[in-house]
């Protein structure tokens, strides 16, 4: 017992759970350039937030969807632009988890993202209340499900256009694409902008959990409000997960992935062919868990060496 204590694993915990990773995970927190990213999301959530929501509100009888759909397409946009290369502007926990699921991004750093976002929104939306007449406020925005239609209904919608938008977002920042032409801005833009002119009637087309909780928190609507989580969540990560590992998979991870298969696989007998699972395995369980192939940022060297083009521009963070 006192070897395994040493060892820094906690009790039958996986190596995954050790003090050693902890510590590698969190060891980034105190720099200046993790809290100027922490910020930057923080601040575009919450500009986004304002504009955004700001189209929602009715000014007259004719609510006009196209309106609030270039609305919340362009401000998203404007806030990549903006801050692209502080912070990597996910402005939407669905893609800032999706990101880690694919390795692509610290759960350390992802936490304090996700709570940036949050926040953001609720002084986004706390702000736009106090500025807007009583008499016009409504619902602020708060996505609700149709009447007309299930919460699963709801959830599918959800799903659907929150995986368009976070396959966007990971196909048009690859790195290891060399066709990519434009403005990587834009094309988000306009995959929210997609989203929302198809779904706003079914659902409000948020995408985003933090969108949605912002203006629950501060008009206290709660309907349904998991579906505005599940669905995201749901959608992003398969989307992401899809694209990674299926369709344009690292050629490095396949080739260490195809290596540790081979080793695995080799016929041998007896004491050596025991020895040789285990090695590989433990080959495998370092692919999953170190932050080296994973890809996870030290940031008190820096950010990751850089693209010239646009697509470094908008996964900066990443």
């Amino acid at each position: 017992m006192s070897e395994r204590r040493t060892s820094g694993v906690c009790g039958n915990c996986l190596p995954l759970c050790t003090k050693e990773s902890i510590m590698v995970a969190f060891r980034g927190i105190w720099t200046q350039t993790f809290w100027k990213a922490v910020s930057g999301e923080f601040l575009a959530m919450l500009i986004f937030a304002f504009l955004s929501l700001g189209s929602t509100i009715s000014w007259s009888e004719n609510q006009q969807l196209v309106l609030m759909s270039l609305c919340f397409g362009l401000s998203l946009a404007t806030m990549i632009q903006c801050f692209g290369h502080i912070s990597g502007t996910h402005i939407n926990p669905a893609v800032t988890i999706s990101l880690v699921c694919i390795k692509k991004l610290s759960l350390a750093k992802a936490i304090f993202y996700v709570a940036a976002q949050c926040l953001g929104a609720v002084v986004g939306a706390g702000l736009l209340y106090l500025v807007t007449p009583a008499d016009r406020v409504g619902n602020l925005g708060a996505t609700l499900v149709n009447s007309s239609l299930s919460a699963g209904q709801g959830l599918l919608i959800e799903i659907i256009i929150t995986f368009q938008l976070v396959f966007n977002v990971v196909a048009s920042s690859d790195t290891k694409r060399n066709d990519v032409k434009g403005s990587i801005a834009l094309a988000v833009g306009y995959s929210v902008t997609i989203g929302h002119l198809f779904a706003i009637n079914y659902t409000g087309a948020s995408m985003n959990p933090a969108r949605s909780f912002g203006p629950a928190v501060i008009m206290g609507i709660w309907d349904n409000h998991w579906v505005y989580w599940v669905g995201p969540l749901m959608g992003g990560i398969s989307a992401a997960a899809l694209y990674e590992y299926l369709y344009c998979p690292d050629p490095e991870l396949k080739c260490l992935l195809k290596e540790v298969l081979a080793k695995a696989t080799k016929p041998s007998g007896g004491k050596h062919r025991e020895v040789e699972a285990i090695r590989s395995q433990e080959e495998a369980d370092d692919l999953i868990t170190k932050p080296g192939t994973a890809h996870v940022i030290d940031i008190e060297k820096g950010e990751e060496k850089k693209e010239k083009d646009s697509s470094g521009e908008m996964m900066s963070s990443v």
